[in-house]
């Protein structure tokens, strides 16, 4: 077996089960196979990293996220992921980086299409641990 599919083997095997309709095995046909089958899971692998990365985002920009109410909190962290570009970018590259070569030559086929809806899976995953990104901003 070639290096890379042993490689593409284990970081798959990293991934947590996230229940899906599709099944694990099938193909990946649609950008929506994509997202259950590869973004979902990915994300939530990556969730302690990509709260961390939003909240170096928060301290680096001077937002009063921690002393904010839960309301204020999630109007912030929507207006920093809407309109911070580097942020977005490394939401993409935390994700991306633990594609398979087979997942990443898909995605760069439906690249604009994945990151909207990577992009978006990642802002309502921030908005749902709001008071989590503000415990650890004010760490």
């Amino acid at each position: 077996m070639p290096d890379f599919l042993r490689s593409d083997d284990q970081l798959r095997a990293l991934r947590p089960l996230v229940p899906t309709e599709t099944p694990a095995d099938a193909a990946l046909d649609t950008v929506g196979d994509f997202l259950h089958a590869t973004l979902r899971p990915v994300l939530k692998l990556q969730n302690a990293l990509l709260l961390a990365a939003v909240a170096d985002f928060v301290r680096d920009h001077h937002i009063a996220l921690a002393t904010a109410d839960a309301p204020t909190q999630q109007r912030l962290l929507a207006e920093l992921l809407g309109r911070n570009t580097k942020l977005r970018y490394t939401i993409i590259g935390l994700a991306t980086a633990l594609f398979t070569a087979a997942e990443y030559a898909y995605y760069r086929t439906q690249r604009p299409e994945l990151n909207r809806r990577l992009l978006e899976l990642a802002r309502q995953r921030v908005l749902g641990q709001a008071a989590a990104v503000g415990a650890l901003a004010a760490a």
